[in-house]
């Protein structure tokens, strides 16, 4: 973790990614004092949260569905596919219940693969209006993620890198809150870091391949 963590700017975050790994693991990364972790399984999220400590930052990177909100309200640090707007809508309602402010990206769907999921740029604008115009006063928008590409064409995901931070730079001058860009993975997390990324999510890059 701290080979990663050398690469970031002061305020980043390393997200591991512990998908499939068992709670074991993430305990021995947790020792050694690292605090943010990320699932992109509701299931996992809920069967590692309640036997893991409670100071634990868990980041929900994965397609989030409205009929699992509610198992993951109480505790989430950070939503970071939010999608489209009845998913946001689900979590402001579940967050109300819980008496909470939960805080989420806009993810943007940056890559060509039909199968990556995220709010093409119309959608989003007309989204982030809904937000300004106070529409989900439970959550909290933090900033933007987006997956590139998977393709060795380096200049295509530094494109599609680039695109989402030119995004993350707008939204900044309009939303006090925004803070984060989410973007870079095991594979390119440099591209994404050198086009302004400050939340890296790496998951075999530090613990190995998934199962």
């Amino acid at each position: 973790m701290e080979f990663y963590k050398k690469f970031l700017p002061a305020e980043g975050i390393l997200v591991a990614v512990s998908k499939t790994k068992p709670v074991e693991i993430i305990y021995q990364a947790y020792h050694c004092g690292h605090r943010d972790f990320g699932e992109n399984k509701v299931q996992e999220l809920r069967d590692k949260q309640p036997v893991l400590p409670d100071d634990i930052h868990w980041h929900m990177i994965g397609h989030l569905q409205r009929n699992k909100v509610k198992y993951i309200a109480p505790f989430i640090w950070l939503i970071h596919s939010v999608d489209n707007e009845k998913l946001l809508r689900e979590i402001d309602k579940h967050a109300r219940k819980h008496r909470r402010i939960i805080p989420f990206l806009f993810q943007i769907k940056i890559a060509s693969e039909e199968t990556k999921f995220g709010l093409t740029e119309p959608d989003y604008r007309q989204l982030l209006a809904k937000y300004k115009q106070g529409e989900f006063p439970h959550t909290k928008l933090k900033g933007l993620m987006g997956m590139a590409t998977n393709t060795n064409n380096t200049a295509q995901v530094d494109a599609e890198f680039a695109y989402l931070k030119s995004l993350f730079d707008e939204l900044k001058t309009e939303i006090s809150s925004a803070e984060y860009l989410s973007m870079g993975m095991t594979h390119d997390f440099e591209i994404a870091l050198k086009n302004g990324a400050n939340i890296i999510r790496i998951g075999s890059g530090i613990f190995g391949a998934r199962n």
